[in-house]
């Protein structure tokens, strides 16, 4: 059997290893914990981040990061926040013909930078190249089997379908893109959006107020990720609107479950320490409502959720602030100019 290595033994990366485990490859996968690792060796599961999903037998756990050397089908599943450490560590023990595929969804604090363009500065003449995995995926569905469709993007398409071979068995479905811009600012922004989502449901403001959020905050990723060099009708596919909606409605969402908590009057500095740490809005709003300056973007759902969580604004005030904006005509997805 051929070997891949999933770097990130959270809720996401165990599941993608238990996919590609069911498509045919020795999986090893990478925990920093060397406690954890081998707690999940003997007890064949993910305990903290996907109790009840046994591992195939396929499947290894370690914390030995050089047992990736020779590997040539590489997976990042790690958080944002470490994916530039991670990232170094995989580059000294990574074959030079190896390819790596980053699931990580959000953007590196302090560079803004997207995932992609982290790997391809870290990594260099260590790897062969990368692509981006998204789209929506609840890591609980997917390691249980249930009928998932994803995204792999690279430049190059003819690559990109190559390495979405890797994933591409029963019962997920893999699509291709170019866009690895878009696909990835998607990812990012849905979380946001979410948080604000399940803001409104906290306050109980109804359905009409979330699907108004849903699209508007559609909206609002188009207008970015061309700003920023990707194309508006990525945003139409999965890992824009459908990502969106998944992580907007569905009570897995870790985004919308925090944005919930503030919602029903939870202070900041009272949510759960584990549910503000896995909730990867909370650092994509602060490195999403610098870009968007930067950019000379208007993005008001991400500016009032970075209030929330940042400037300690009432989800009340944040709610009067977009009710009363300035009138405006509805641009959706063909929005180039940021007024929106």
């Amino acid at each position: 059997m051929e070997r891949a290595a999933v770097l990130g033994a959270g809720a996401w990366g165990t599941a993608l290893a238990i996919h590609l485990a069911r498509c045919g490859f020795r999986v090893l996968l990478w925990d920093r914990s060397p406690e954890r690792a081998a707690a999940m060796q003997d007890a064949r599961e993910n305990p903290d981040y996907l109790p009840g999903v046994p591992f195939p037998d396929e499947v290894t756990v370690t914390a030995d990061m050089a047992s990736v050397a020779g590997c040539r089908r590489l997976v990042l599943a790690v958080p944002s926040a470490v994916l530039r450490e991670v990232t170094t560590a995989v580059a000294g023990h990574a074959d030079p013909e190896s390819w790596v595929v980053c699931a990580t969804k959000g953007l590196e604090e302090g560079s803004g930078k997207l995932a992609h363009e982290v790997m391809a500065e870290v990594l260099g003449e260590h790897a062969a190249g990368w692509a981006v995995l998204s789209g929506p995926s609840f890591a609980e569905e997917v390691g249980r089997g249930l009928p998932t469709a994803i995204t792999v993007a690279q430049p190059d398409l003819d690559r990109a379908e190559v390495l979405a071979a890797w994933f591409r068995c029963d019962p997920v479905r893999v699509y291709t893109s170019d866009d690895p811009v878009g696909v990835e600012l998607g990812g990012a922004v849905k979380n946001v959006i979410a948080i604000a989502a399940g803001i409104a449901d906290g306050m109980g403001l109804g359905y009409n107020a979330r699907a108004a959020l849903i699209t508007r905050g559609l909206a609002e990723m188009s207008r970015l990720g061309v700003a920023w060099g990707g194309r508006a009708e990525t945003f139409a596919g999965l890992t824009g609107l459908g990502d969106l909606v998944l992580t907007c409605t569905g009570p897995l969402s870790r985004n919308h479950q925090l944005g919930e908590t503030l919602g029903r009057g939870t202070a900041v500095e009272r949510v759960p320490v584990a549910l503000w740490r896995r909730a990867e809005g909370v650092r994509a709003a602060r490195a999403l409502h610098a870009k968007a300056r930067e950019l000379g973007v208007e993005m008001p759902i991400t500016e009032e959720v970075y209030r929330v969580l940042y400037e300690g604004e009432d989800p009340r005030q944040a709610l009067h602030s977009l009710m009363h904006r300035s009138p405006k005509t509805e641009q959706p997805l063909s929005a180039r100019d940021g007024q929106a």
